[in-house]
């Protein structure tokens, strides 16, 4: 058996930060669009904006920057504050399952 914990961050009884949003964000990051993110995720391009949208409205801060059109078409690419909260978050829920797992084994006296 293995211990599992679902960390996500909230402000005003709103998600600003879940591992899924942040999965979209880094999709987002290593595709370079939002629709290839949103395809690498299996949600529709609706879901992925409505998220971003979400993600900005509630910390304040743009966490991508978007171009449109251009020979290359357009792109998205994380903002200085998206990659500083994704590795944030990653550094955060590491450290998190980290304690889950220690907890688990004092509970379950497993190694």
């Amino acid at each position: 058996m293995k211990p599992r914990a679902n960390f996500w961050i909230e402000q005003d009884g709103e998600v600003v930060l879940s591992s899924w949003r942040v999965d979209l964000l880094q999709a987002i990051a290593e595709t370079g669009s939002i629709t290839a993110g949103a395809e690498k995720m299996n949600v529709p391009y609706r879901v992925a904006w409505q998220k971003i949208r979400e993600i900005e409205e509630r910390l304040g801060t743009p966490v991508l920057e978007t171009h449109t059109g251009g020979p290359g078409g357009g792109g998205a690419r994380l903002t200085p504050a998206g990659e500083r909260y994704v590795q944030q978050f990653r550094e955060f829920t590491r450290g998190l399952n980290e304690l889950v797992q220690q907890r688990y084994r004092e509970v379950f006296h497993e190694n």
